[in-house]
């Protein structure tokens, strides 16, 4: 996993978006693209937002790191009160 100087602007540490996705509760792929959307904590437990391009090659390359927005809260709801 690289990731790039973008996934930085928001100031979120290399190790912190690491941990995110090895530990994603979400991985979503974009409908008609190369990005991979992961929801996961980071290693405060404070849940993020990171997206990433999968290439040809299946290697993958972090473009956005930030806390995870309102807008993917719809994305975590069937994980809540699940009794399996």
């Amino acid at each position: 996993m690289n990731i790039v100087g973008s996934a930085r602007r928001h100031g979120v540490a290399d190790e912190d978006i690491e941990h995110a996705i090895a530990h994603a509760l979400v991985v979503a792929d974009e409908a008609d693209t190369e990005r991979v959307l992961y929801l996961g904590p980071d290693r405060a437990g404070d849940l993020l937002e990171i997206v990433s391009v999968r290439m040809d090659d299946e290697s993958e390359f972090v473009i956005h790191a930030m806390g995870m927005r309102k807008i993917y809260e719809h994305l975590l709801k069937p994980l809540e009160g699940n009794d399996e």
